[in-house]
C-alpha cells in the first residue's frame, strides 16, 4: 500500500493535522492475528461490563499488549483507540509508517504542526466510527493528570472510567503464544549469563562484563525473533558495594579477587521481559559470606517448591519470611519474593496484582509466570556485606510449575576461579 501524500503547500498552517500513512506492507508481528483478537476479545468484556463506548489506552504496555506496537516517548503521547468493532493507533508522525506496518488494526497519524493534534486524532477515530462517547474507558495508573485533563476536555460529555485494574488482571494469564515467547526469553538469559560468566576476572569493569552479556543476548534474540525490532535488552552487573540494591547499573569499578558479584540479564524480546539474576564470588568466599549465600539458596530453594496453582501469594511470602527469621535475617530482606512477567520492562508495564509479598492475596493460576527471587543485603563493614539474590522463572500448569531458568546457581556452581 502507499501512503496518502499532502497537496501543496506554501505554510505549515496548510499543512493537514492527521494523516493516512500506510507506507510499505503489514510486517509479521509477534503474534497470530487469533492471538490479538482473543486479548481485544478480553478487553471488549471489559467494556461491556463497564458500560464503555471504547476505551483510549495510553500505556506502553496496554498499546503494545493489544496491538504489538511499542512506542518511543521522547514528549510525544500515543494510544489505541479501542471499540466494540475495532481498533486504531494514533501515532505520531515522527514515527511515520512504522507503527502502521508493525501494529494489529488500523493507524492515524498526528502532525506537529497544531498544538493539542494528538487529541484531534482520537476524536477523529471515533467520529469515523460513528460513536459519540458517553463513556469511554482509561487508563488511571499511568494517565498524568494533563493529560486526563485534556482528554477530558476533548470529550466533554463523556464520563472518564478507569480500565487499567481489569486490563492488568487480563494480562496476568498468559497464553500459549505468550509463553513461547518467555521461555525463549528465559533461554537468551541463559546464554547471557554463560557470556557474563566465561567474562569475569581481575581488572575487568562492570560496564564491560555488562555490554559483553547484552551483546551475546541481542544477537540470539535477533535470531530467534528475525521479523521483530531488535531494542531495550540490558545488564545490570555488579560487585562489591553495588551489589546492595537489585537495581543497580553497572560502574566502571574494576573486578578485585574476593568480590560479591550479581549478574542480572534481561533480554527483552518484543517487549517481553524476562530475567536471570545470580550471586557469584571472584574467588573463594569468606566463612560469613558463604553463610549467608547458603541461607538464601535455602529461601529460594523452599520458594521453587511452594509455587504451585492453588497457592496464595500473601502465603508463600509468609514461610519464606519463616526461614529468614530462623537466621535473624528478616531486616535483611530488600523487596517481595516474585512478580509476574509479561510485557513489561523497568519503565512500564509493572502487573503489580500478582507479586509474592504480604500484601497481595491473588491465588496462582495455571497460565500464571512468576520469579521466585529472594534477596537479603548486608550493609558495608559488617561480616558478609554485599547483596545475596537468586533469581528462576515459573510457568504455573494444571498440575505444578515448570521452572524455564537452566543457569546453575548457589556455591556449587558460582564461585568464579579464573
Amino acid at each position: 500500500m502507499t501512503a496518502t501524500t499532502s497537496s501543496p503547500a506554501s505554510s505549515v498552517s496548510e499543512l493537514e493535522r492527521l494523516k493516512t500513512l500506510h507506507n510499505g506492507s503489514k510486517q509479521p508481528l509477534t503474534f497470530t492475528d487469533a492471538e490479538f483478537e482473543r486479548r481485544l476479545g478480553g478487553l471488549r468484556t471489559i467494556m461491556a461490563e463497564k458500560n464503555l463506548d471504547a476505551v483510549v489506552l495510553t500505556s506502553y504496555h496496554n498499546i503494545k499488549y493489544y496491538s504489538d506496537y511499542l512506542f518511543t516517548y521522547f514528549g510525544r503521547s500515543y494510544a489505541l483507540v479501542v471499540t466494540a468493532d475495532d481498533s486504531v493507533s494514533i501515532t505520531a508522525n515522527i514515527d511515520a509508517g512504522m507503527p502502521w506496518r508493525t501494529s494489529y488494526g488500523d493507524n492515524i497519524v498526528y502532525t506537529d504542526w497544531r498544538r493539542d493534534n494528538f487529541y484531534f486524532g482520537i476524536q477523529e477515530a471515533l467520529r469515523r466510527r460513528g460513536i459519540k462517547a458517553t463513556r469511554l474507558g482509561v487508563e488511571d495508573d499511568t494517565l498524568p493528570v494533563l493529560l486526563r485533563d485534556k482528554l477530558q476536555a476533548a470529550f466533554p460529555d463523556a464520563a472518564l472510567t478507569d480500565i487499567s485494574q481489569a486490563a492488568m488482571r487480563q494480562r496476568m494469564i498468559k497464553s500459549a503464544e505468550e509463553i513461547e515467547v518467555i521461555k525463549h526469553g528465559a533461554r537468551i538469559g541463559d546464554l547471557g549469563g554463560e557470556a557474563i560468566k566465561a567474562a569475569i576476572a581481575e581488572g575487568i569493569t562492570e560496564y564491560e562484563v555488562a555490554l559483553i552479556g547484552t551483546e551475546a543476548m541481542v544477537h540470539e534474540i535477533a535470531r530467534t525473533f528475525p521479523d521483530q525490532e531488535v531494542r531495550d535488552t540490558w545488564v545490570w552487573f555488579q560487585s562489591g558495594i553495588n551489589t546492595d540494591g537489585a537495581h543497580n547499573w553497572a560502574t566502571t569499578r574494576k573486578l578485585q579477587r574476593g568480590d560479591i558479584l550479581s549478574l542480572n540479564c534481561f533480554p527483552m524480546t518484543s517487549g517481553y521481559y524476562t530475567a536471570l539474576e545470580r550471586t557469584l564470588f571472584l574467588g573463594e568466599p569468606d566463612a560469613r559470606s558463604l553463610e549467608l549465600w547458603n541461607v538464601n539458596v535455602e529461601v529460594h530453594e523452599r520458594g521453587l517448591e511452594l509455587i504451585k496453582p492453588g497457592a496464595v501469594c500473601k502465603d508463600i511470602a509468609a514461610e519464606l519470611n519463616e526461614i529468614y527469621i530462623s537466621h535473624n535475617l528478616l531486616p535483611n530482606r530488600t523487596f517481595g519474593y516474585g512478580h509476574s512477567f509479561g510485557v513489561l520492562s523497568h519503565y512500564y508495564g509493572r502487573e503489580a496484582g500478582l507479586e509474592l509479598r504480604e500484601d497481595i492475596d491473588t491465588v496462582l493460576e495455571p497460565g500464571m509466570v512468576v520469579s521466585m527471587e529472594p534477596m537479603i543485603t548486608v550493609a558495608d563493614g559488617q561480616p558478609g556485606a554485599g547483596g545475596y539474590r537468586e533469581h528462576d522463572i515459573l510457568v504455573i500448569s494444571e498440575n505444578g510449575a515448570e521452572n524455564i531458568t537452566k543457569f546453575g546457581y548457589g556455591p556449587n556452581n558460582n564461585i568464579i576461579n579464573p
